[in-house]
């Protein structure tokens, strides 16, 4: 049986920045990362980009870190495995192929896939999820041909690959079950802007409607929606969530939620287990509250917290974290918890004219989240009202105008 020191599961960012990581304080203590794809780390950002998607593109650029690193790191990556299996007790981790490995210290950073899209005749060709190199590239191969596309959900994926679509001229119908675009984490007057910019660039949206079932033999060829209308399309992808796979750790004894529950210092309830990255479901110090995040920069920086805690530090995770893209000339933010849940209140600031809002979300008299529409040079500044518990009594007026500049208030 191999045994390892530090060993990693999860080839991604943050497996792979706690691994560099840990080796800056400890040169020579063996490291492991198991990894469920054959690629080596590289940039899950790039794959909703349309660089990508070109005949252009290289594919060196997506590269975050090359074989040679690893090498050179004197860490060990084994890919095209997964854990199956985890004895706490006893410090052993079993893997897909059978192999068991024993570990002193142990990172879960297996991040989160796509949630499965489950009605009649889904599991036809032709239907994508993007959330991997693999997915990408199916994706990239069948825009060569595709005529008519579609979309199925609002949110980030859905928007950055209907971009992607009308760049490469492809027909494009969004379906939304909502009655408006990412309801209700946006509000109607920020969601109005956002569906303008898609239909004036040629996308089609169905709100309040829903698939029942998808048509065609071996290949998808149309979608039926509740209400009997067909369309017809050469490609689906559904981007209906995520959802971390926990189901290897049920006898394992750690504390699971929708995620694996950790504290500041992202440990486990289980000595010398640490998770990072999506799955982490962490004790956040800035917004007092638990809360689960599926970013390039916070999975990155609890790779970095994790790794100095795995080698003996001891220091808790602070990030406002913080989702930008844009696309068909709108910018969209999220910072902090944008959840609109029951306990929390809105203060929006924007206008119709100028297609840019922005609602700050108020819990206990701080703000602890925003969403911006076409504000992006507002991003740091509420960062910083975030970070720093900025306490709204008296400024309410101020706040609500889309006029005033945060930086009167920010001390």
């Amino acid at each position: 049986m191999k045994e390892i020191k530090y060993l990693i599961i999860g080839g991604g960012i943050a497996g792979t920045t706690a691994a560099e990581t840990i080796r800056h304080s400890d040169a020579s203590g063996p490291i492991a990362i198991i990894s469920e794809e054959l690629y080596p780390v590289y940039s899950r950002v790039m794959l909703s980009k349309r660089d990508f998607y070109s005949e252009e593109w290289e594919e060196d650029k997506i590269w975050f870190r090359k074989p040679d690193w690893y090498q050179k790191e004197n860490i060990e990556l084994i890919v095209g495995k997964s854990a199956v299996g985890l004895d706490a007790g006893k410090k052993i981790v079993r893997l897909n192929d059978g192999n068991e490995i024993k570990y002193e210290k142990l990172l879960i950073a297996t991040g989160s896939c796509a949630r499965k899209w489950i009605i009649p005749g889904s599991d036809k060709k032709n239907i994508f999820t993007l959330r991997s190199l693999n997915d990408a590239k199916a994706i990239r191969e069948r825009m060569q041909t595709a005529k008519k596309a579609v979309a199925i959900g609002g949110g980030f994926v859905s928007f950055e690959m209907c971009h992607i679509l009308r760049q490469f001229n492809i027909d494009t119908t969004l379906v939304l079950r909502e009655s408006y675009y990412w309801e209700p984490v946006l509000s109607e007057d920020e969601a109005v802007v956002v569906e303008e910019a898609l239909v004036k660039n040629g996308i089609k949206i169905l709100k309040n409607s829903e698939v029942s079932e998808v048509t065609g033999g071996e290949f998808a060829e149309s979608i039926i929606l509740k209400d009997g209308t067909k369309i017809d399309c050469d490609m689906i992808i559904p981007g209906i969530g995520v959802i971390c796979s926990l189901d290897w750790l049920k006898n394992s004894g750690i504390e699971t939620n929708k995620g694996i529950l950790t504290n500041e210092y992202l440990e486990t309830s289980i000595p010398d287990i640490w998770a990072s990255g999506d799955v982490a479901e962490f004790n956040d110090l800035i917004l007092e509250e638990r809360v689960q995040l599926g970013n390039w920069l916070n999975a990155q920086q609890q790779g970095r917290i994790v790794g100095l805690n795995m080698a003996g530090k001891k220091e808790s995770f602070h990030l406002v974290s913080s989702y930008s893209t844009s696309g068909f000339g709108v910018s969209i933010c999220f910072v902090g918890d944008v959840r609109p849940e029951t306990d929390r209140t809105m203060i929006g600031r924007g206008n119709k004219e100028t297609k840019s809002w922005a609602r700050l979300i108020i819990k206990d008299g701080e703000i602890i989240g925003a969403t911006m529409i076409n504000r992006t040079p507002e991003l740091s500044l509420v960062s910083k009202l975030i970070s720093t518990d900025f306490k709204i009594s008296g400024h309410e007026k101020e706040l609500a105008d889309p006029n005033f500049d945060l930086k009167r208030i920010i001390v």
